[in-house]
């Protein structure tokens, strides 16, 4: 009985804590982004990404907000948002979302943000919802970046729009870029990063969309991976072509459970290469 007891305990602990703990133990991962062409004015800015917030009815996203206002203390100079807004973008999560990004983090020069595959809703083909989440996120003051490029302080963002979705389209944007620029990619799901489209960019690619596996035991097993690539888990991955991959663990979850994998705010002091 006393032996049925402990192994009761044991396996209760790790649950609770996978259930309660881990998935609001927000880490802000600090590290430095060495990016070709930066201009000497803005060596030392921070940039942040932020991903994956899965606002809907799965967990509680008040801890969003609480994220929200601790990474506000960081004073970013440059915010981006790298998709999966939502759930699944249904009526109730998009009110939910309006009250949530009445706190957004916004850079004191520029935010952006891309759709993640969750933004267009049932399916990944409801149009109508990203239109929809795009307008909030407008209205938010987030710069939305559809398979489109815009330069905020000699600092160029290239955004494509969700692999899985309708609308990518990345040679729109890929076709036009400038080389000689500083440039970032934003690209919510790593498995485009295997696709011909990329037209000769070598530099940094920020992404979302793996959560970082969300329960893992690193070098043993990663079950919950939502790429084809299975070397796509989160942190910084050398394409070893001129591109450099980070992949955002997520500050939310698409269901409450994470365990060896606590959710991420990434601040990025920007560096000359």
């Amino acid at each position: 009985m006393k032996k049925l007891f402990q192994l009761s305990i044991a396996g209760t602990v790790p649950f609770l804590y996978s259930w309660q703990i881990e998935p609001f133990w927000l880490e802000f991962v600090e590290r430095k982004l060495p990016i070709k062409n930066l201009p000497q004015h803005l060596e030392g800015k921070i940039l942040m990404q932020i991903s994956d917030l899965h606002v809907g009815t799965r967990f509680d996203w008040n801890f969003i907000i609480d994220s929200f206002q601790k990474a506000k203390k960081y004073n970013p100079d440059f915010v981006v948002y790298t998709g999966d807004f939502v759930n699944h973008g249904g009526s109730a999560e998009t009110e939910d979302l309006k009250k949530v990004m009445k706190h957004a983090v916004l850079g004191n020069l520029a935010t952006f943000g891309i759709l993640g595959n969750h933004d267009y809703g049932k399916d990944w083909q409801d149009l109508r919802s990203s239109d929809n989440i795009c307008n909030i996120l407008e209205g938010s003051g987030i710069t939305m970046l559809n398979n489109a490029q815009q330069e905020s302080n000699g600092l160029n963002f290239i955004g494509f729009e969700d692999l899985w979705s309708p609308n990518f389209a990345p040679q729109k944007v890929m076709k036009d870029y400038d080389p000689s620029k500083a440039n970032i990619i934003l690209c919510h799901n790593p498995d485009a990063c295997d696709k011909d489209i990329w037209n000769g960019y070598q530099g940094w690619i920020l992404s979302g969309h793996t959560h970082g596996g969300q329960c893992r035991i690193p070098g043993v097993i990663t079950p919950l991976l939502p790429v084809k690539n299975r070397k796509y888990i989160c942190g910084e991955i050398d394409l070893e072509d001129g591109r450099m991959l980070y992949i955002n663990r997520a500050l939310g979850h698409s269901f409450q459970v994470r365990f060896m994998v606590r959710p991420e705010i990434t601040v990025f002091t920007l560096i000359q290469a």
